[in-house]
């Protein structure tokens, strides 16, 4: 069995002096809430596994309030976007479903030109103004290719403008297991506003009646989030690929859990929310998992996007989320879901049901 060392403090933190939320008023009743503190701590460009463990602790800021705002502000910034600025994006229609929504500046700026690919149609009466692809343009097959050359073509003239190109295509979908009408490249899939699903795993251990969960702190030359925090497990779900064979595919990859225990986990469920920002519409579903782990096992990463991991008491995991923005914003969500279902956060928490149902903010069909 292996032994786990006590979260010594450090003697010294490299983060900036922490503020306190006031206190929410969302409703739900009851009493409040005295399982975690709610202080929140600026981000950062760079921490430590020390400064990690320093806001965690329990006694780090014994005067906290202890309502769950912490928590809402995560879900907040992964909800950016008001209706005014959702009414600047035009349905993205194919075979008279809507499929995405792209921005009236990046369409008139960079895809109006390619004629022979995007059609503006400025008038329908099912969908109004709304953007489609040209109707030569049958196949998913034609569909890919054209739209990848025009992502392409766009990539190589401004590299600023579709970052972190992967080479990995996302299907575009009306809903969740429906036939895809063509696929696009993962880094421009916000920029066209499909639905995105994901896989994400929190990897737990019990010992001696405490839940523990493994953390991994991302590679600091990650295309997106470098250096920040993520659950266990966690990969786009690519065109192509179930749902379970992409889980066992990243637990070999990111923490080398074999296929022995990977086919262990549970789903449980699924969160969502829609994050509007610039030209980018962020549409994304999560599927959620949990794997019991034994005690001696150690992720190691394979694929080199992690640089370490840490196990830490899932109430001390609470504290970090509520306190920092140490962590990647999304497995913020997948965390607090676990909280919820295994009861670190109670109805007697006020604001239980407004953050329960805040969790699945988007459209999760």
């Amino acid at each position: 069995m292996m032994v786990i060392t006590p979260l010594a403090l450090p003697n010294k933190i490299g983060f900036s002096l922490p503020f306190l939320y006031k206190p929410i008023t969302r409703g739900g009743g009851g009493g409040s809430c005295s399982a975690f503190t709610c202080r929140s701590v600026s981000s950062l460009t760079s921490f430590t596994w020390d400064d990690v463990v320093q806001a965690s602790q329990p006694d780090y800021a014994p005067n906290d309030s202890s309502d769950l705002s912490g928590f809402f502000e995560k879900i907040k910034y992964c909800n950016r976007g008001s209706s005014e600025i959702k009414s600047e994006f035009i349905p993205l229609v194919i075979e008279d479903q809507i499929v995405g929504y792209i921005h009236n500046g990046f369409f008139d700026n960079y895809l109006r030109r390619f004629k022979d690919v995007f059609v503006f149609v400025p008038s329908d009466s099912r969908f109004g103004t709304n953007v489609t692809l040209n109707k030569t343009l049958s196949t998913p097959e034609e569909r890919t290719r054209v739209v990848g050359n025009v992502i392409k073509c766009l990539a190589e003239e401004d590299k600023e403008l579709i970052p972190g190109i992967r080479n990995e295509l996302y299907p575009v979908t009306p809903s969740f297991g429906s036939p895809p009408y063509f696929s696009v490249e993962r880094a421009a899939a916000p920029y066209f506003g499909i639905k995105v699903y994901g896989i994400h795993m929190n990897g737990f251990v019990k010992r001696d009646g405490e839940k523990f969960l493994w953390i991994g702190k991302r590679s600091p030359v990650k295309q997106t989030f470098p250096g920040m925090l993520d659950h266990l497990v966690a990969g786009g779900l690519p065109h192509g690929m179930s749902c379970v064979a992409n889980l066992i595919k990243e637990c070999e990859e990111e923490a080398g859990i074999p296929l022995s225990l990977s086919n262990q986990a549970m789903s449980v469920g699924a969160v969502s929310y829609v994050d509007v920002d610039g030209y980018r519409y962020k549409r994304d579903v999560l599927f959620c998992y949990d794997l019991e782990l034994p005690g001696d096992f150690i992720p190691k990463n394979q694929d080199g996007e992690v640089e370490s991991f840490k196990l830490i008491p899932v109430e001390n995991v609470a504290n970090v989320i509520r306190r920092t923005h140490f962590f990647k914003p999304n497995c913020s969500l997948v965390i607090m879901d676990f909280l919820f279902r295994h009861g670190y956060i109670g109805p007697e928490c006020l604001g239980y049901l407004d953050l329960l149902q805040d969790l699945r903010s988007g459209d999760t069909s």
